[in-house]
């Protein structure tokens, strides 16, 4: 890292429509973290937002006078090349893909979700491929670096690029944990910079075990104000069902908003099978906004981050994605919440795996602090979950029908081991070509039943 000349940074899925909130987040810390070079990388299919994206880009850093140059390019190796960081934020498939992962289970009468159960499972089998691409095309050309991964589903391409990647400084970073903090500081009515609170679990799996104002825990206080109807700790993009006071108090621990796919399993599938028939899931509304968000960018006069982006449901990524590079440049040792190699901070989860959990974050990477025994309550559920994000990783790597199934039956949103089979091979058929590593010649060989 030459500090003298200033920062590389890399955005693979630059023309994302999250960009702008990144280059927010940077231009915010141009005087801790001098960034002379950013380089927005899509590809060919996203090239027109991508120009979109970087043309605002340039607006926003122009307005904030700060020297600091954006380039785009499809070149993914030319960015890549002596990058000090490099983030990836993809959606391989774009957002169609997306709607076939909410549609095709909700056909079916299961939970359709981007990051949880069947479509959780196919966006990794996607997206870990490509990820494990960039991961050695980084050792090759800028071995130094750190790959900061915002991509979904973060807790098992985590887990996949740690066994099966040379490039092992990887960390995963999600707003989730971000979101909990200022939601509860907010609800104490006290500043974020006095409420510590200690994560420890799995990504969309995290839950908050101690919660701290100063010295006091008030982890009690926290859950009876959870448990009031008129309190919401949750995200755009989850409905905000309340929780049973009797079982937050009962749980003792904060769950995340992700938390009501698993414990309220059924009114989710209600209200997910109603939007379905009206044509309106989650992911056909996110492409409207999106459509909305890309004719804002297109506005000559914008040069910030429009406010509409937050309805997007990446509300503080840059706050997530930003905090850990600065904190990694400057050597902060400051605590941040990141999915990185367990090391042992989880007592009942195996070493190598990848969990999400408090980190002390120095310049040598983020150092996972050791929590000990999870509580009984929440740890098979946890495992539970980690052996689904093993299996599904296997999976992604191999191509093997049968490590998806398996990945798909262990998931506790999929009742029966039928069922899983069923969307497994819908949705396989639905992704084909974008599933390379399932369809050649020795994975159908291998895969026939």
């Amino acid at each position: 890292m030459n500090e003298s000349k200033g920062l590389k940074i890399a955005t693979i899925g630059g023309g994302s429509s999250y960009t702008p909130e990144l280059i927010e987040g940077f231009i915010k810390r141009f005087d801790e973290l001098p960034i002379k070079e950013l380089w927005l990388v899509d590809i060919e299919a996203g090239k027109e937002k991508l120009e979109i994206v970087g043309s605002l880009a340039r607006r926003m850093v122009e307005k904030a006078g700060v020297p600091m140059e954006i380039h785009l390019t499809l070149d993914r190796r030319q960015a890549l090349q002596n990058a000090d960081f490099v983030t990836t934020q993809m959606r391989v498939g774009l957002l169609d893909a997306r709607v076939k992962d909410e549609r095709i289970p909700l056909e079916l009468g299961l939970i359709g979700q981007e990051t949880n159960g069947a479509g959780g499972l196919f966006k990794g089998l996607r997206t870990i491929p490509v990820l494990l691409e960039i991961a050695e095309e980084m050792q090759e050309l800028c071995p130094d670096a750190w790959l900061i991964n915002f991509t979904n589903p973060a807790g098992m391409v985590t887990e996949a690029l740690l066994r099966y990647s040379s490039h092992k400084k990887v960390i995963g970073v999600c707003n989730v944990p971000f979101n909990m903090h200022l939601s509860i500081s907010k609800m104490l009515g006290v500043e974020m910079k006095r409420v510590h609170i200690d994560f420890a679990g799995l990504n969309h799996m995290v839950f908050g075990i101690h919660v701290f104002v100063d010295d006091r825990e008030v982890t009690n206080e926290v859950l009876e104000m959870l448990a009031n109807p008129e309190i919401q700790l949750t995200m755009k993009n989850i409905a905000p069902l309340p929780w049973n006071r009797r079982f937050l108090k009962s749980l003792g621990v904060v769950p995340c908003p992700y938390h009501r796919y698993y414990y309220k399993t059924s009114t989710i599938l209600e209200e997910e099978l109603e939007a379905f028939k009206s044509g309106q899931t989650r992911a056909e509304i996110v492409k409207t906004l999106e459509e909305g968000l890309f004719e804002l960018y297109k506005d000559d006069a914008l040069a910030i981050k429009p406010p509409q982006l937050e309805q997007r449901g990446g509300a503080y990524y840059s706050d997530a994605a930003c905090n850990v590079i600065s904190s990694i440049y400057n050597d902060k040792k400051d605590i941040q919440v990141l999915n990185v190699k367990n090391n042992g901070a989880l007592a009942e989860i195996d070493f190598e795996s990848a969990v999400e959990v408090s980190c002390i974050v120095t310049k040598n990477g983020p150092i996972p602090m050791t929590m000990g025994k999870l509580p009984v309550q929440i740890l098979g559920l946890i495992q539970q979950i980690k052996s689904f994000e093993r299996m599904g990783a296997e999976a992604a790597v191999t191509g093997s029908y049968d490590k998806a199934l398996l990945a798909l039956t262990i998931n506790p949103l999929i009742p029966s081991d039928d069922l899983a089979e069923a969307v497994l091979q819908k949705l396989l058929a639905a992704h084909e070509e974008h599933l390379p590593q399932f369809f050649t010649d020795n994975a159908l060989l291998n895969n026939q039943g």
